[in-house]
């Protein structure tokens, strides 16, 4: 299935057609089908909805009376599940002032009935064309950029749509997602998409790096900055000059180095540690978190002003519980690339396994499904993986699902919750344990939402450790 939305000459641009009068429907079908239109239809938005929750359409031609809401209600609930879905509305009791508020809204058309057919083609063509992105990749039907997304998921093809259309312009971009969804891959494809292609793509977790490693990794530094720095290295944003730098985990970055990538962002050059002088680079900035930065804005751990530098535009991923059509097309995939890992000829899940792997809960999301997979695959000695070895790699321990940022944090608190135990909630002796001095030691309890008090040995109660 095609990614990007087409152009009307296009036959295969599917429309879905909005409107309780069931003898307009069938005429506006047999019209535009005679254009090379695919059409699907609803007679009311709840049922309108429904359809473009399971199939995939390029536009949305909608009456404005419609009998469960107006068009411009479902116009808005349109907007906001599927940003980049054009919609054209019709109406029978249209005025001036109704048609400067739909396009004002954002509507992609606005005609009143009866209308001219051709008016309609005419409108329908122009809010394909718009919607079309526009960039180095102008065929609809090469899916290169996003070959490594598998799905035929009508939300996720949405989004591959958003992805698209970013992807020309040079905008930053914060992907959220639960960990395990795929947000490095989405950036990766939107890199590929993107007129930078060709130049190189740097990806960073933020999380899995100590602050002073990081600082050192991002921005470089010159030789003899530091101890045990006795050569110059090139920091990852030169290192993606003309090109992208994706930031994994970019609500996992600490305070001081979040001032100093916003003023990267605002000078648009880099000064290495230690060195004296900028060097001025160009590099688009896609990052990524599971973390709820609005909550981390409203606690102070992340800049408001670097939050608005990189949330230009807002993708989301949804979990794999969300997009559960996908999970065979999914399972088959890993399975046709792991079965060529291992040498083994496997063809595929009994029924039976399918069922259950379409089921199951996946807290992991698509990493955990490839873990389960993998498990399978190397345990099969039948060329259809039975529903025993899929149960069995379900049972997974949940630690086999967690990212490597995830399992660092979680080691962390445990580790300070040890040491205040330990030490009966005295920082300075927990702090002169950990080698770590009492500023940067409380620094991480604060992270961790510890309260030394609670470890004192007074009958007060010990916290338990929140895993």
């Amino acid at each position: 299935m095609t990614t990007a939305l087409h152009h009307a000459t296009d036959a295969s641009a599917s429309l879905l057609l909005v409107d309780d009068d069931t003898d307009l429907l069938r005429l506006l079908s047999m019209r535009l089908e005679a254009s090379g239109y695919r059409i699907g239809t609803a007679e009311s938005a709840d049922a309108a909805l429904s359809r473009l929750a399971v199939e995939r359409y390029h536009l949305v031609v909608s009456d404005v009376r419609l009998p469960d809401r107006d068009g411009l209600a479902l116009f808005e609930e349109i907007r906001s599940l599927y940003p980049a879905l054009p919609v054209i509305l019709l109406t029978a009791h249209g005025t001036i002032p109704d048609a400067v508020e739909a396009t004002s809204r954002g509507v992609s058309g606005y005609l009143t009935k009866p209308f001219d057919s051709r008016e309609l083609l005419e409108r329908i063509a122009r809010a394909l064309r718009l919607a079309a992105p526009a960039g180095p990749a102008e065929h609809p039907a090469d899916e290169e950029w996003r070959s490594e997304i598998v799905t035929h998921s009508a939300r996720m093809l949405t989004l591959l749509d958003e992805a698209r259309l970013v992807a020309a312009s040079d905008a930053s971009v914060l992907i959220r997602g639960e960990s395990g969804t795929g947000k490095e891959l989405l950036a990766r494809a939107i890199h590929r998409a993107s007129p930078r292609a060709a130049a190189p793509f740097v990806a960073i977790n933020c999380g899995a790096i100590p602050e002073q490693l990081l600082e050192s990794e991002l921005f470089g530094h010159v030789r003899g900055a530091f101890t045990g720095a006795t050569t110059a290295h090139r920091g990852l944003l030169q290192a993606a000059d003309g090109g992208t730098l994706f930031l994994d985990e970019i609500g996992d970055m600490p305070l001081a180095l979040q001032v100093k990538l916003l003023r990267v962002l605002q000078e648009r050059a880099v000064r290495p540690v230690g060195a004296t002088r900028s060097e001025a680079i160009d590099v688009r900035i896609l990052s990524a978190t599971h973390r709820d930065l609005d909550a981390a804005l409203a606690e102070g751990q992340f800049r408001e002003d670097l939050y608005y530098r990189l949330n230009v535009v807002n993708l989301g991923l949804p979990p794999l519980a969300e997009r559960r059509e996908d999970i065979p097309l999914l399972a088959n995939h890993f399975l046709r690339v792991l079965a060529h890992k291992y040498g083994k000829r496997l063809r595929g899940f009994a029924p039976d396994a399918v069922e259950a792997l379409a089921g199951a809960p996946w807290p992991g999301n698509v990493r955990q499904l490839q873990n389960v997979v993998e498990q399978a695959c190397a345990l099969a000695t039948t060329p259809l993986i039975p529903l025993a070895l899929v149960e069995r790699a379900l049972r997974l321990r949940p630690m086999d699902a967690l990212s490597y940022s995830e399992a660092k944090q979680r080691f962390e608190r445990g580790y300070l919750v040890q040491l205040l135990k330990l030490t009966d909630g005295n920082v300075s002796d927990a702090a002169r344990l950990a080698e770590r001095n009492r500023t940067e030691f409380y620094r991480l309890l604060q992270r961790h939402g510890l309260n030394p008090d609670l470890f004192r040995a007074e009958p007060r109660g010990v916290a338990p450790a929140r895993q």
